[in-house]
């Protein structure tokens, strides 16, 4: 299982890692957090450039940061291109309470 991890969410995506190592998952499922840079993916794309890169290489996306206005917005995006195949794509409420708050955080691991 492979994860796009949104470029602002460099620290956000360790912890989760951790946690999700902590439980055991790694041992049952492989996991792989992927980066902007590793995807030679601008942090300035728009979400409509990161929600297909996303999907050709076959990649969840976690974010926390996207626009939701304009015809680019993730939202306008996923209205328009989702289909019955796409992978989803894991939005982070509150980015700020997720690395301070383990209870908040604790919905996010496979429990």
């Amino acid at each position: 299982m492979n994860f796009l991890i949104d470029h602002n969410l460099g620290g956000h995506a360790e912890i989760l890692l951790g946690n999700i190592a902590s439980q055991g998952w790694l041992n049952l499922l492989p996991i792989r957090f992927v980066t902007f840079k590793q995807m030679n993916l601008s942090i300035d794309s728009n979400d409509r450039v990161v929600w297909r890169l996303a999907q050709a290489n076959q990649m969840i996306l976690l974010t926390a940061n996207r626009s939701m206005k304009g015809e680019d917005s993730l939202e306008q995006v996923i209205r328009e291109e989702n289909t019955v195949d796409s992978l989803p794509v894991i939005t982070i409420g509150d980015a700020d309470r997720f690395l301070g708050d383990r209870v908040y955080r604790n919905p996010f691991i496979f429990s």
